[in-house]
């Protein structure tokens, strides 16, 4: 697709949460996060920034030469429980993050509990939590050519895969892309649905 990609770093944190702030800003699901607007613009970046050191921790940020898309990946085992974080912060992830972001928000924390209900534990894979491109770039093919880099990795290397779509849109995008629907969807209490999605290795030939 002639899109350059680099491995994004600490370096790259304000440029990164900027886009994600701008990309998901009128997501159903950042919205049902915060569905007061006034109370969504002056916490929304806070938990975007949260979630990029997360990656940084967890995994790694791949982006755009250009900085018009980026995607947040975790590397996770199959021993680790949840969302792929391991220790005694995972336990309490949920909160801890409700408390460091919007402490009266319950669901900051909500949404983490039901996303590590619905995450499979029980084999290691590479893990998208996030794709974001600035809204005037979309529709150039910049968010398939960052999961496909990844994707076609996870082929070389006999890697799982495994994401939550948002919305019917991506959810059609990630099935071209081979993956599958796990059967169960994560539906917020009196907000959007999510669809778990799960994608097995491809042999390279």
């Amino acid at each position: 697709m002639g899109v350059a990609i680099r491995r994004a770093g600490e370096g790259d944190r304000d440029a990164v949460v900027r886009l994600l702030d701008e990309a998901f800003m009128w997501d159903p699901v950042s919205s049902w996060v915060f569905p007061d607007e006034e109370h969504r613009r002056r916490r929304h970046a806070a938990l975007m920034a949260a979630f990029f050191d997360l990656a940084l921790d967890e995994g790694y940020i791949d982006i755009t030469e250009d900085g018009a898309a980026a995607a947040l990946w975790w590397s996770v085992s199959a021993s680790a429980p949840g969302s792929g974080d391991t220790g005694d912060v995972e336990a309490d992830g949920p909160a801890l993050l409700r408390e460091a972001i919007d402490p009266e928000n319950v669901r900051v924390e909500l949404i983490g509990r039901l996303a590590d209900e619905a995450h499979p534990t029980d084999r290691a894979h590479q893990y998208l939590h996030m794709i974001a491109v600035r809204p005037d770039r979309q529709g150039e093919g910049l968010g398939t050519a960052l999961v496909t880099t990844v994707l076609e990795r996870c082929d070389r290397e006999g890697l799982h895969a495994y994401l939550e779509a948002s919305n019917a849109r991506s959810r059609d995008l990630y099935e071209r892309l081979g993956f599958a629907f796990t059967g169960t969807p994560l539906d917020l209490p009196d907000g959007p649905r999510m669809w778990p999605m799960w994608r097995e290795p491809r042999a390279v030939a």
